[in-house]
């Protein structure tokens, strides 16, 4: 029988932005996780667990404890919970998924609390999680990709410089249909180029 090697796994580590402290989940999170995972702003263009679905307390029991530690430990990616550092208040869930550790490429991931939408924590925390994945991993490539009618978050890819490559048709399910998923990108190039990825803009 051929033995078939894992993948790698991604470091735990905690990552700081200047408002936010990215950790593991634990079991405290689990109402947080729940609270905010449910709610309908969330739902909309997060069908968590599955289209048709509601997302309950056992979901966020099962991605605390269970399925987010396990996407590390599968070579898939990294997955972290945002508190706000001032206060400690939950403020999201972010990561990076789907990892293609031959092509030096993942994707990265998030919904958050939504307490505190439009307050900018999204892309600030995803301008970390992009640097650390290319800076410190060697990542070539991040992508991002959002629903075409979720402008908030096409926003943050905006907001934190990633590249525009074009249109998945169909690519997503929702709870209402199927949706477009715009594409977006940054390569390791990228961040030798400030011009063409910086701190995310204050704007908007």
């Amino acid at each position: 029988m051929t033995h078939t090697p894992t993948a790698p796994l991604l470091p735990a580590v905690v990552l700081q932005t200047d408002r936010l402290t990215l950790r593991a989940f634990t079991e405290n999170d689990i109402d947080d996780v729940h609270r905010g995972a449910s709610h309908p702003s969330v739902q909309a263009w997060i069908p968590l667990p599955s289209p048709g679905e509601a997302y309950t307390r056992a979901d966020a029991v099962e991605w605390c404890l269970s399925r987010a530690p396990y996407l590390r430990v599968s070579g898939d990616g990294q997955q972290w919970c945002a508190i706000r550092t001032d206060t400690g208040a939950f403020a999201g869930s972010f990561g990076l998924t789907r990892t293609d550790w031959r092509t030096g490429t993942t994707e990265v991931g998030y919904w958050v609390d939504p307490r505190w939408h439009g307050n900018g924590f999204a892309p600030e925390a995803v301008y970390a999680l992009v640097r650390w994945a290319i800076e410190e991993l060697r990542f070539e490539r991040v992508e991002l990709k959002a629903a075409v009618g979720n402008t908030a978050s096409r926003r943050v890819a905006e907001k934190t410089g990633f590249s525009y490559e074009g249109t998945e048709r169909n690519a997503m399910p929702l709870h209402a249909g199927r949706t477009d998923l715009a594409v977006y990108s940054v390569i390791a190039a990228d961040l030798a180029r400030p011009a063409a990825y910086g701190p995310p803009r204050a704007d908007g």
